[in-house]
């Protein structure tokens, strides 16, 4: 098999790199040792001696400051007569080294005079090589913490270059797709990812200390639900059985609960074969959770004071400034519970100044076209219940900046929840669901959940219809939750958080892409 060259060959600086590589070779050095173990990161030095008085460079070359060892990246360095000065980073932060004509050794190199080991790192060593560094700390003139170094390993050769210091990544396309250039360049991005693992944490953190038991439940799986999307489809060859990616984790979690576990939730992905956009990748993390005994003003109550914990534990306040998207003004956020509660048809009066209850479908539809972007077919063909929830998206949810739970929806938004407990509500046939908004976003999807049998199989039955007349989102009938539910599931409360949605919000960035580590990308991006 002919395969050919990477285009990356044919880079001059992966050339000359790959020289270097092979004289340090013949010099008997390794260029990618096996292990090297620092006693403290950049970041780490940089916080245990803020501020301490250390003395300056001839204290340190007389090695009366403290000894101490650490490894990064290489991605400055400059020459000035018998010294050096480099700069190291990893993901805690940077430091400076400062390499010496005589008393600076690197490991493996035996010095000649034509080559002292200050010029052999200026010869063989490359922005981007990652450097082991042993040597007495002290402070420059200006002040800035340094490494005096005696020793120095090479611990890896790269052999392509980082991106232009000046010009860097400009292209978001690049960044994404090499996230790896992306967060030596910008440290920023390397913040945002640690925010996000400490924000997974302390959501992880609340539901153990609430009694609820992490679980996991197969990604692959036999008949898909628990939403309203399109799957992403496989072959189980050993099976000739067609699988798919699940879309949710509700179903299996509600069977966990028939089971006999109280409280359990899970983090993990999910698919949605479906767009791409600023909120939105195919693949995601969600957050879904279930309590027995609870219902959805339970769920409510709980779910604001994780938000409402997260905000305190960040940041020490419930309050934060955050925007829409880049363009838009800045929003001054309040967290603190309780939050304001508004039935769907309620914020369609307050924020849209339409009174569903005052007019039939035809006056909904004709309000509905006459906004022209919604498909006049799907408008048409929409039922009561469905028309109040185009004009609640049409009219009410951008105006959802504060933290809103916005309750009482119609039977048609989900399959899956319990009819309302109150007569009148019943009787229009709306169910005690939730969703919370923020800036205008959906941030939560919350249900009593259906736990009748009966009502259960006839909601999926009309699912499974709607997906045989062409409706490619629509659930299709899974008889086995059935019986799970058939042999009897508790009044439970479930809820469901889009991760990266809510890690958005704490770090204020205005794209999923952002805090992805590898977002999915188009061809060409």
């Amino acid at each position: 098999m002919n395969i050919p060259d990477p285009e990356y060959h044919q880079h001059e600086e992966f050339r000359n790199r790959t020289q270097k590589l092979a004289e340090l070779r013949d010099m008997n050095i390794d260029p990618y040792p096996p292990k090297f173990t620092p006693s403290a990161t950049p970041g780490s030095l940089q916080t245990t001696y803020a501020g301490k008085e250390l003395g300056h460079s001839e204290d340190a070359e007389k090695e009366t400051t403290p000894l101490v060892s650490t490894a990064g990246r290489l991605i400055l360095f400059r020459a000035m007569g018998k010294n050096a000065f480099a700069h190291l980073q990893d993901e805690t932060g940077r430091i400076q080294i400062m390499f010496n004509r005589d008393k600076t050794q690197v490991e493996g190199y035996t010095p000649t005079p034509e080559m002292t080991p200050l010029k052999f790192l200026e010869k063989k060593v490359d922005l981007g090589d990652i450097l082991g560094v042993e040597g007495h700390l002290f402070l420059t003139q200006k002040g800035e913490l340094t490494i005096f170094a005696k020793k120095v390993v090479i611990l890896c050769k790269s052999l392509l270059p980082l991106p232009d210091k000046h010009s860097g990544l400009a292209d978001k396309g690049t960044r994404y797709r090499k996230r790896w250039l992306d967060m030596i360049a910008h440290p920023d991005v390397m913040a945002t990812f640690n925010m996000r693992s400490r924000i997974i944490r302390l959501v992880r953190d609340y539901f153990e200390r609430n009694g609820f038991t992490e679980v996991e439940t197969p990604v692959l799986q036999n008949v898909y639900g628990g939403a309203e999307a399109r799957p992403f489809t496989t072959k189980l060859n050993a099976l000739d059985q067609e699988m798919f990616l699940r879309i949710s984790l509700e179903i299996p979690l509600k069977k966990l609960i028939v089971g006999g576990m109280l409280k359990v939730f899970e983090i993990g992905k999910v698919f949605r074969n479906e767009g791409i956009d600023r909120t939105h990748n195919p693949e995601f993390t969600m957050l879904e959770t279930y309590a027995a005994y609870w219902d959805y003003n339970d769920v409510m109550v709980f779910t604001e004071k994780l938000f409402e914990e997260i905000a305190l534990k960040l940041f020490g306040t419930t309050e934060l400034k955050v925007k829409i998207d880049h363009e838009a003004a800045e929003h001054t956020i309040d967290l603190k519970t309780p939050w304001k509660r508004m039935t769907m048809k309620e914020s369609i009066k307050v924020y849209g100044g339409i009174d569903v209850d005052a007019i039939d479908e035809n006056k909904m539809r004709q309000i509905l076209l006459e906004t022209g972007t919604l498909d006049p077919k799907e408008v048409q063909n929409a039922s009561r219940g469905n028309l109040i929830a185009l004009l609640f998206e049409e009219f009410a949810e951008k105006h959802l900046i504060q933290p809103h739970h916005i309750i009482d929806h119609p039977i048609e938004t989900t399959p899956l929840c319990k009819l309302h407990r109150n007569p009148k509500e019943r009787q229009e046939r709306l169910v005690e669901r939730f969703e919370t908004f923020i800036l205008g976003g959906e941030f939560c999807n919350a249900y009593t959940e259906l736990n009748d049998p009966e009502l259960q199989r006839s909601l999926l039955v009309g699912q499974a219809e709607k997906k045989a007349a062409g409706d490619e989102e629509a659930n299709p009938l899974d008889e086995e939750f059935i019986e799970s539910i058939c042999q009897g599931m508790p009044p439970t409360g479930g809820l469901g958080i889009g991760l990266d949605r809510l890690v958005m919000l704490f770090t204020g960035v205005h794209s999923i892409r952002d805090i992805l580590f590898f977002p999915l990308m188009r061809p060409g991006e």
